[in-house]
């Protein structure tokens, strides 16, 4: 059994910066991906972007263009999805996941569906 949980949200004005965090218990991440999803107040959950845990490959959603950045650190067992020029509508909930993946980026990773561990999600408040 994975535990996850997120840290780092917070309020933060149009063109500011975060860095989310997400640490990974119970077992070795080994040999999973880990994605980082955001939901907005009526809106579905929607896929921000992955990484695959041994050779820390990241994908992100084409909307990001290059605003945030995905990464993880092997030692502390810890993922961190870094928000930069952050505007309103990256308001929301913020939630890492993980599931087992075969160590590239697949299309199965993009739905929320398909992971098998949620952290409890951290908020997100972009004011302009």
């Amino acid at each position: 059994q994975v535990q996850l949980a997120e840290s780092g949200g917070g309020l933060v004005q149009a063109g500011g910066s975060l860095r989310l965090s997400c640490a990974a218990s119970g077992r070795t991440f080994s040999n999973y991906t880990m994605g980082w999803f955001r939901q907005a107040p009526g809106k579905e959950r929607e896929f921000v972007a992955s990484i695959t845990w041994n050779g820390g490959v990241p994908y992100y959603a084409p909307f990001l263009k290059g605003r945030f950045s995905i990464s993880r650190d092997t030692a502390k067992n810890t993922g961190y999805l870094q928000l930069k020029s952050l505007k309103p509508e990256d308001t929301g909930v913020y939630y890492c996941a993980g599931r087992r993946g075969p160590g590239v980026f697949t299309r199965v990773d993009l739905v929320p569906d398909n992971y098998e561990y949620w952290g409890q999600g951290t908020q997100v408040t972009v004011s302009s």
